[in-house]
């Protein structure tokens, strides 16, 4: 390669690290992180994203989907940076292999946004972007994202508003409907902005166009018919209290990830389970975490047999986490079991392979599968994690019964997906109930945006949650996503709570695939007839 060739490479390079528009697209949503919790500043959704909007508003489809990719990544990189903890702790790569595996990571789900500026440019009419088709666009690309690769939708926008006065629509057309919402007020600002610099620039010029100040009313009626909306939406209840309540203890053990597999560690573990339900065994629901007894069940139905005759003997369930393992298919299965009373009449409860239990449907790539594993098990401790060749269980199951109480349960990276949720939503359901080992995550921001995307899941289907974590976050939450009680990470807690039960049922809670489907396309059916 001649020194003019490497020049003129090392010049495209400096150019575009040196574009102020390329560090704009990437800081507005590297910046994003902050709308979320554990900082849940819920209002920069509101404003950052028209940053990158009002750069695409004059792209071409190629231009649009290189800054919308910009944006995305600036997004992800920052907000999903807990994964790099997981890989750097457990995975067993050097440094450079861990981040370039984070940067892989990165550059894939920034080509969903990629794909919807690309596809805005591209369907507009004129040089100028219709911004206006963008949230349907988005939308469409978020579910794929969602489903792609088994999905990973984690981080949507819509989350960051559980505790703005936005989250009054999460009701009646969930999540999806608020990410729409947040674009549509964001688009109105870039509307905003660029009629009142045209105006400006006509002014001083002595131009003369086609803008005048009428074109403010749409995007200014838009945001404030938005306003109206919510203020009028909090005043409507879906649900009423049933005057029926549940005693809950939320058990918190705190194993570290490093011994939590190990032999010697197995009697410790469940005996400390064991220790901190005995004390509270006046509850009438207590829970332990996802995969909390570090054994197989067939080899430990002693213990099982001795947690079961006390729960009955107090008039009490325990749900808790544990593996399976099928010996005639040879398949492991990330199990709920319920023990101790179903009904109040139940006298057996829990028995080997009884049907009271909920096998993970939803498996996390890498962690609980490995796809192409005879390829990717050979070349890095990363692909070799304990417990990480699971089989998933059906997308519907029946709902579990403990101590008369209808629960919905999910198993960690299930609450964020909420037509999963719906698919096992059913007239009976009383409770939502999310387990979660969030240990692989360490202090991060992970375990924070974990429990406020099962807030959102309450807000929407109308039912209260209560999530147990091995080390945080584990929390309840009531009907309206508000949160009623929280433990404290890291530390070994039981945490208990009241929660008061409720009937009926929101919107999205019955429609959601419809919600979803007319979110998308009755958008694009009105800027037809209007010509927008």
């Amino acid at each position: 390669m001649t020194n003019i060739t490497k020049g003129v490479i090392f010049s495209a390079i400096l150019s575009k690290l040196t574009n102020k528009q390329n560090w704009l697209c990437f800081f507005s949503g590297f910046f994003l992180v902050f709308a979320y919790a554990p900082f849940s500043y819920w209002w920069l959704a509101l404003i950052l994203p028209s940053i990158i909007l009002h750069q695409v508003s004059h792209a071409s489809p190629k231009l649009a989907a290189k800054k919308m990719a910009l944006f995305a990544f600036g997004w992800f990189s920052s907000g999903i940076s807990w994964v790099h903890v997981s890989i750097d702790q457990f995975g067993g790569l050097p440094l450079i292999v861990s981040l370039l595996l984070m940067l892989a990571l990165c550059s894939y789900l920034a080509l969903f946004p990629a794909l919807a500026g690309y596809l805005t440019a591209l369907l507009s009419k004129n040089k100028q972007v219709n911004l206006w088709l963008l949230p349907s666009i988005w939308l469409f690309c978020e579910y794929l994202r969602s489903v792609v690769l088994t999905g990973f939708p984690w981080l949507s926008l819509g989350y960051s508003q559980i505790d703005s006065p936005l989250a009054n629509f999460a009701p009646v057309i969930g999540e999806v409907g608020l990410t729409a919402i947040i674009l549509l007020v964001n688009i109105s600002w870039v509307k905003i902005y660029n009629i009142l610099s045209a105006l400006f620039k006509n002014k001083n010029q002595d131009t003369n166009t086609h803008i005048s100040s009428k074109d403010l009313i749409f995007p200014m009626a838009l945001a404030a018919s938005i306003l109206v909306t919510s203020v009028a939406l909090s005043l409507v209840s879906w649900t009423e209290l049933t005057g029926k309540s549940a005693k809950v203890a939320l058990i918190q053990g705190n194993i570290a990830q490093s011994i939590k597999w190990q032999p010697e560690q197995e009697w410790p573990t469940m005996l400390k389970y064991l220790d901190l339900t005995r004390v509270n065994y006046d509850a009438d629901l207590i829970v332990w975490p996802e995969s909390a007894i570090p054994a197989l069940e067939p080899a430990v139905q002693d213990f099982l047999s001795t947690v079961n005759r006390s729960a009955i003997l107090n008039n009490s369930a325990v749900i808790t986490g544990i593996i399976n393992y099928n010996f005639e298919s040879k398949e492991y299965y990330n199990a709920l079991l319920v023990l101790g009373k179903k009904t109040t009449e139940d006298e057996q409860g829990y028995y080997y392979n009884h049907s009271n239990r909920y096998y993970k449907s939803h498996l996390l790539p890498i962690g609980e599968f490995i796809p192409f594993q005879e390829w990717l098990r050979p070349l890095a401790p990363l692909f070799n994690l304990p417990m990480s060749s699971f089989t998933a269980g059906n997308y519907v199951q029946a709902n579990l019964v403990a101590n008369n109480f209808h629960i919905l349960p999910l198993n960690c990276f299930e609450v964020a997906f909420p037509l999963q949720v719906a698919a096992n939503f059913t007239d009976k359901t009383e409770l939502l109930l999310t387990v979660s080992n969030d240990a692989w995550f360490g202090d991060s921001h992970g375990p924070h945006q974990h429990f406020e995307i099962a807030r959102m899941r309450a807000l929407e289907f109308g039912r209260p949650l209560i999530r147990s974590t091995n080390n945080g976050v584990t929390g309840i939450v009531n009907h309206l996503g508000e949160i009623t009680a929280i433990a404290p990470q890291f530390v070994e807690v039981v945490l208990r709570g009241k929660i008061e039960l409720v009937s009926g049922y929101t919107p999205y809670s019955q429609w959601p695939n419809l919600i979803l489907f007319l979110m998308v396309f009755m958008p694009l059916v009105l800027l037809k007839l209007f010509k927008f």
